[in-house]
């Protein structure tokens, strides 16, 4: 990592047990595995946001009729569109 800054992170004893288990057996550091498992806390974080996002933009009205439409292919089995 060539920008790094330090912490002091507390963590229970059993947390800091379980994490030095599990980062020997993944032959990585301590700090690796926690700054691993930071990134990859973020990484889904703002996955979800991006979705949300999106969601909150969608035209679901325009994503129906789009479904719905006359004209190509029956949908196949299992494919079938639900309606409420």
């Amino acid at each position: 990592m060539s920008n790094v800054s330090s912490y002091p992170l507390r963590l229970p004893r059993s947390v800091k047990a379980a994490v030095e288990k599990l980062a020997k057996e993944e032959g990585v550091s301590l700090n690796q595995f926690v700054a691993t498992a930071v990134a990859e806390k973020l990484t889904a974080m703002k996955t979800a946001n991006f979705f949300a996002e999106r969601k909150n933009r969608a035209d679901f009205e325009a994503f129906r009729k789009i479904l719905t439409r006359e004209g190509g292919q029956p949908p196949r089995s299992g494919d079938e569109l639900t309606t409420n």
